[in-house]
């Protein structure tokens, strides 16, 4: 097990830690009813968090910050020396939890994306793990939430006997639903993106070789042009450039704390 803790990756606070680590904090909080928020990182998340101060705290407010792209655990190896041998890649966490989850006996909730992707998940994970209890499910509304909705919201997953919440809204729209739930459910909120659409077979995977290699967004690209093209075409080199800079002790010598968020933007 390795679990060295956080390391300031462009000003981020990325943990460095191993899958084995990351489920046993999870299944702990879990058991205990203590709230955590956990999220999955790649490249896209990180940048999103350089570029933007409020979301910037959001995200190292986190209790877990897990290295999900091959660049970011080639950072952390890279400014830290962690020696990581492997990413935690948040589909496979996603499913690394729900096994130890079910041999734990701890129910697990679902919340976002639609109603067709939540049943195909669902399927998945019961056909996976049997002895698995979905507590309940929740498709995104795909807007903001009133108070009164997030209060209501929060009642049903505490409700359903949940000890554990997956959120998959995308990024960053799930770190803050994590972010801004965390103090209101007792139970880990695990933000793990397109871990959803890809178990539920509607949304195909890099092969295993491209992820190795973190040519993942090379994968996604191709798929998705329109959609993912400037996204690619600013974070990745933003990401490089940045990162060569921190290498120099020119840019992001420390944790940059972020800006506190002047009010909440709670999306579901």
């Amino acid at each position: 097990m390795i679990d060295l803790g956080k390391r300031n990756v462009l000003g981020i606070g990325v943990n460095a830690i191993d899958y084995e680590s990351a489920v046993a904090r999870v299944i702990d909080a879990a058991i205990g009813r203590q709230p955590m928020s956990v999220t999955a990182l790649a490249v896209h998340g990180v940048m999103t968090g350089v570029t933007d101060p409020e979301h910037q705290y959001r995200l190292n407010q986190f209790d877990l910050v897990c290295p999900d792209g091959q660049p970011v655990r080639w950072a952390l190896n890279l400014l830290h020396g962690c020696q990581l041998a492997d990413r935690v890649y948040g589909p496979d966490l996603t499913l690394e939890i729900c096994r130890a989850a079910a041999q734990q006996s701890v129910p697990v909730f679902l919340f976002g994306s639609t109603e067709e992707v939540l049943s195909r998940f669902s399927d998945t994970l019961c056909r996976r793990f049997p002895s698995l209890r979905i507590a309940g499910t929740r498709s995104s509304r795909f807007r903001t939430l009133s108070q009164r909705e997030r209060d209501e919201l929060a009642e049903e997953i505490h409700s359903s006997g949940a000890g554990i919440c997956f959120v998959g809204l995308g990024c960053p729209r799930q770190e803050v639903f994590a972010y801004e739930m965390r103090d209101r459910l007792d139970m880990p909120l695990i933000a793990v993106g397109a871990a959803f659409a890809f178990h539920a077979g509607m949304l195909a995977q890099a092969p295993p070789w491209m992820q190795r290699h973190g040519l993942e967004w090379l994968f996604r690209l191709a798929h998705e042009p329109k959609r993912l093209f400037k996204r690619y075409l600013t974070t990745n080199p933003a990401f490089l450039v940045r990162l060569a800079l921190q290498k120099l002790g020119l840019m992001h010598r420390h944790q940059d704390p972020g800006r506190p968020p002047q009010r909440d933007v709670l999306f579901g």
